[in-house]
């Protein structure tokens, strides 16, 4: 006996039950795995109808403090720290706001000679990486700027060579001509002032790049240094963040599983990935904590860094002030 050919209308039911499953399971795999990163915070405190006056004001006290650390919804901080000297150390660090609620991602260069009081004693800031790793520096952070870190990211540098070999290169226009030797480190630096195509290992020596042989350079070399890093990733988030490279998403992924360490989940970064592409390169900005150099350190300017921070930074319903900052002086 001959089977009975499918009709027509047999065949765009099947079809039509594929497309309706696999858009089921994409719409599961979205809800599931695209999971936003949770908030720092505490609990509100509990209220007692049989409380005394004195423990009734004590309770008021409390609410208002809690009030005071009320969260924006979808706002997250997040630290990215750059290691590449060999030793441990984090040699750039970068304090990032994603507001995905307003539509902006928002970072704030961190010179790494900036005081900060660690373990009751004075040292540079990127000295708390080298005592304590990112959990160190996050807390030296937050308890400076009166903010909490949600997260932190630590790059190996290499990684960063990687991502921007993988998108072909990156146009960048260097700011000055560069001229550095650290037989050391078997470092050289030979690289011309003006607009380039940089490969992945001339684009780490840009960002790398204080100062000439002849001590010639930005005349701020950390601060000058930030500047160029901050254009240059300003660069790399207009390239990356294009349809053109949507392709590339699985290389993208495997240069992060092997250069990235961080506390947030893949269902926490795919979320984020997703937020910050429909954002867009045109909302990305950069700029550094305000401060200014008395050797041997960067002293931070606290009512520019409040101000920095209370319209970029805070993650919080209300404005900090500045008994929120913890700044040495």
């Amino acid at each position: 006996m001959s089977r009975k050919r499918p009709g027509r209308g047999n065949g765009l039911t099947i079809a039509l039950a594929v497309i309706l499953a696999v858009l089921t399971a994409l719409y599961i795999f979205l809800r599931l795995f695209l999971q936003p990163p949770e908030q720092k915070q505490d609990p509100l405190p509990q209220q007692d109808t049989s409380q005394t006056e004195e423990q009734v004001e004590q309770t008021q006290e409390e609410t208002a403090q809690q009030s005071h650390l009320e969260r924006k919804e979808n706002f997250y901080t997040i630290l990215v720290s750059g290691v590449d000297d060999g030793n441990g150390g984090s040699d750039t660090n970068i304090l990032v706001a994603v507001d995905a609620a307003q539509g902006y991602v928002y970072g704030v260069s961190i010179p790494r000679d900036t005081k900060a009081i660690i373990n009751g004693k004075a040292h540079k800031i990127n000295a708390a990486y080298n005592i304590g790793g990112a959990e160190l520096l996050a807390q030296t952070i937050s308890q400076q700027l009166g903010i909490p870190v949600d997260y932190t990211v630590t790059v190996d540098l290499t990684g960063f060579e990687a991502l921007v070999n993988a998108i072909g290169g990156v146009t960048f226009d260097v700011p000055i001509n560069m001229n550095y030797d650290d037989p050391y480190q078997d470092l050289h630096i030979h690289i011309s002032k003006g607009p380039q195509l940089l490969t992945g290992e001339e684009a780490l020596k840009v960002v790398r790049f204080r100062h000439n042989n002849d001590g010639s350079g930005y005349g701020s070399e950390d601060i000058g240094r930030m500047q160029t890093q901050q254009a240059f990733l300003k660069a790399v988030a207009q390239q990356v963040l294009t349809l053109d490279n949507l392709d590339k998403l699985d290389t993208f992924v495997k240069i992060f599983e092997a250069y990235v360490d961080t506390d947030l989940t893949l269902g926490n970064l795919a979320w984020l990935g997703r937020e910050v592409i429909s954002m867009g390169a045109e909302n990305v900005a950069f700029s550094t904590l305000p401060g200014e150099w008395r050797s041997p350190y960067i002293y931070l300017n606290e009512e520019e860094v409040l101000t920095l921070v209370n319209t970029y930074l805070n993650p919080y319903v209300e404005d900090r002030t500045a008994e929120d900052l913890n700044i040495p002086d």
